[in-house]
């Protein structure tokens, strides 16, 4: 017989997640404040779960035109010239400029659509309690929510990139509508993962009954 030790949540236990420090929430409350930093303490995330969704839905919708739309308009004294992001790492690609190209695939395309399809993953297996590996999962959840730290960089090039190359009349770069909805994609994809509270996660063999009131 294995014996399972039980969670904080079960003890009555939360962790401020400014300080850390492990604490005892009041009794009949889910909330309350850290004895160390005074920073708001609550067992779960209040409506997680809805609320994750609700970023990773509207995320999905912005990846569309984002892929589809060009992302930069170039003008020179031939005409102008708009490319969307798939264009872009098309016309890098070459054989000294495959490196380049093959870094704005992966940080625009594949990179995006992991991390919903990830957090997707990770509300389905938290929702229908399909938790069989906690540390994969857990794992997981931290590469998102590192990942999204330097999903900004591609537009911060892109920004940059069109105010950099202002050689008028001779060429221009400027912003087109893709990359609104490419930077919409990033935002929306970081609030998904910081809505996502990565202890019901553990809650799926510890507490059942914590996973719903999360949600």
């Amino acid at each position: 017989m294995t014996a399972v030790a039980p969670t904080a949540l079960q003890l009555g236990l939360c962790s401020c997640e400014h300080c850390g420090l492990l604490s005892r929430a009041w009794p009949g409350h889910e909330e309350g404040r850290c004895p160390r930093c005074g920073a708001g303490v609550e067992l779960r995330k209040r409506d997680s779960v809805q609320r994750t969704w609700a970023f990773l839905i509207a995320a999905a919708v912005c990846y569309v035109p984002a892929n589809l739309l060009p992302v930069l308009t170039t003008k020179t004294a031939a005409g102008s010239d708009s490319d969307t992001i798939l264009q872009g790492v098309v016309l890098l690609w070459s054989p000294t400029g495959w490196p380049l190209a093959l870094i704005v695939l992966v940080a625009s395309v594949m990179i995006p659509s992991a991390k919903i399809l990830a957090l997707a993953y990770l509300l389905l297996s938290v929702q229908h309690e399909r938790v069989d590996h906690h540390d994969q999962h857990g794992r997981l959840y931290r590469i998102v929510e590192f990942v999204g730290r330097w999903s900004m960089v591609d537009v911060f090039v892109d920004a940059f990139t069109a105010a950099l190359v202002q050689l008028q009349p001779l060429m221009s770069v400027s912003p087109a509508p893709g990359l609104f909805f490419f930077a919409a994609v990033v935002v929306l994809t970081m609030l998904a993962a910081e809505s996502f509270d990565p202890r019901l996660i553990w809650d799926c063999d510890g507490a059942p009954e914590a996973l719903h009131a999360g949600t």
